[in-house]
């Protein structure tokens, strides 16, 4: 069976709903996944945007959440997933918060990928992990992968 993500919210490759960027609510989406393989530990979920600032000039790729530990047995998130199974930790975004930030491109459509990741292990001693710490912390330990891509441009 393969990892699969998906989001009720939006289709992979379509616009996200102004709902969840900072025009609107600012609130992670809901999200579901299944597929998760035998002798899963842990899921990790990060979302963030390889064409910061400007797509046609991407200068760094920017962090709106990371998510760890939740439990193998989750199938997904609702929407604006204030509470969290308790094993559960979240990590630090680019703005240097341990919450969801919703698109807010500067210029353009950007993309914001996000990434489930199945890992063997279950994270320890990333209290407010950033990605960074967060992918060094998963090689690897990741049994499967699945992405889903939505775009957002500011409306004018």
């Amino acid at each position: 069976m393969t990892l699969r993500l998906n989001s009720p919210a939006f289709g992979d490759g379509t616009p996200i709903p102004a709902k969840y960027t900072c025009e609107g609510e600012d609130t992670s989406p809901p999200l579901t996944w299944s597929g998760v393989p035998d002798g899963t530990k842990s899921l990790v979920l990060i979302v963030d945007d390889p064409d910061a600032p400007d797509p046609k000039a991407p200068k760094m790729i920017w962090t709106h959440w990371v998510v760890y530990n939740l439990p193998a047995s989750t199938t997904g998130l609702a929407e604006g997933a204030m509470v969290l199974p308790k094993e559960a930790k979240i990590g630090l975004n680019d703005w240097k918060r341990p919450a969801y930030g919703g698109p807010c491109p500067p210029i353009g459509r950007h993309r914001y990928f996000h990434k489930l990741y199945a890992l063997n292990v279950m994270l320890t001693d990333l209290d407010q992990a950033t990605k960074a710490k967060l992918e060094g912390a998963m090689k690897g330990h990741i049994l499967a992968e699945a992405q889903l891509v939505g775009t957002y441009q500011k409306r004018k």
